[in-house]
């Protein structure tokens, strides 16, 4: 299901979830009502240029745009911008996959750079989980432009899954 409605950023620390609240919902839940809009988007997402797109059990798509803005010093897209994009769709596909009472953080994650992105190119960011258990997530993902369709780079991670305090 595609994104239809803008991004709801969370304005301050106060308006993001906290554990309590997280653990009242599944992680596919939680996904969605980013998503939807009915949950506080990441302010990460909103500094550096994406949203999420699609959310789907085991598989999310964020969207995005690299502006000059995320240029290094010779001018391409800083390579954070992809790991940055690529940490945020491994490892929320990680998050669709974990039950209510569950979250995720990312351990470690590897990106490989195929080919820069042109400045003003779309992309989308797909994330796949591979392996959710009850400790450890296990995920791979890839850049590619929705235009050209070319593949701007891949990634992988690994992610611990949490047990989260009950509300109460």
């Amino acid at each position: 299901m595609n994104q239809e409605t803008p991004p709801n950023y969370a304005k301050g620390p106060e308006e993001l979830l906290g554990p309590a609240d997280m653990a009242s919902m599944s992680g596919e839940e939680f996904m969605r009502g980013i998503r939807d809009g009915t949950l506080p988007a990441p302010p990460i997402s909103k500094t550096l240029g994406y949203h999420l797109h699609s959310v789907d059990k085991g598989r999310v798509v964020f969207r995005g745009t690299p502006t000059f803005d995320y240029t290094n010093p010779l001018g391409t897209v800083h390579g954070g911008w992809y790991g940055t994009l690529l940490d945020s769709a491994m490892a929320c596909a990680v998050q669709t996959m974990v039950p209510k009472g569950a979250a995720y953080t990312t351990l470690e994650y590897k990106i490989n750079i195929l080919r820069s992105i042109p400045l003003g190119t779309e992309v989308d960011c797909i994330g796949v989980a591979d392996h959710v258990g009850r400790s450890t997530g296990v995920a791979h993902g890839e850049i590619r432009g929705i235009e050209d369709g070319k593949l701007y780079a891949t990634g992988s991670t690994t992610c611990i899954v949490l047990q989260l305090p009950p509300k109460g």
